[in-house]
């Protein structure tokens, strides 16, 4: 009881680290289809990390926690080689080499890496992943609308755009930027 109380405290104090920290590269969000804002990345979703059962020995591991520095930083390379430099199959590399593929916004990157180069299914996938992980992850839900947009599925993108208001408004950036580009009319050329 004390051990669990012990990691949950841990895992408090690391969650606001994480908040706190101060971004080491500027980067920019994508799907608005303008110029990109001034935001830095958020920082990884950490609710999807592995739990340890008090029954389970820890194995050692040779990728990072979720909650370690060399993560954060191995994150925001990836975030930069997309956002900045437009690499998406480098940056797939560089996420899938973090070793936390079911952390949502790590495979959420990932699915927007692979549509960013044309594979669709691949790409489905992935959001799919980071959806299961985070049911809320609203930037998943954002780009899997685009997604859905590309398909010509625009039933599900308008699906995709209620989730969104019910997790973070009408007033926030996904919502903003999936709603545009659902006011287009379908097969213009649009660019996400």
């Amino acid at each position: 009881m004390l051990k669990s109380a012990i990691k949950l405290a841990t895992l408090a104090l690391f969650s606001v680290a994480l908040v706190a920290a101060p971004p080491s590269v500027p980067a920019f969000a994508a799907g608005g289809g303008g110029d990109p804002p001034s935001a830095t990345p958020p920082p990884p979703d950490t609710r999807s990390a592995p739990r340890s059962s008090a029954k389970s020995k820890k194995k050692p591991s040779k990728q990072s926690s979720v909650d370690d520095a060399a993560f954060r930083q191995g994150y925001r390379a990836a975030h930069a080689t997309i956002y900045e430099r437009n690499d998406y199959a480098a940056a797939i590399g560089q996420l899938k080499a973090l070793g936390h593929d079911d952390n949502a916004g790590v495979a959420n990157l990932i699915g927007y890496s692979y549509r960013k180069l044309g594979d669709y299914k691949l790409s489905q996938t992935w959001y799919e992943r980071a959806l299961k992980a985070d049911p809320n992850h609203v930037l998943t839900w954002q780009y899997y609308g685009l997604w859905q947009i590309e398909q010509g599925n625009r039933d599900q993108a308008s699906y995709h755009l209620s989730r969104i208001a019910a997790i973070c408004g009408t007033a926030c950036e996904e919502y903003r930027s999936l709603a545009t580009a659902l006011e287009k009319p379908p097969g213009t050329g649009l660019v996400y």
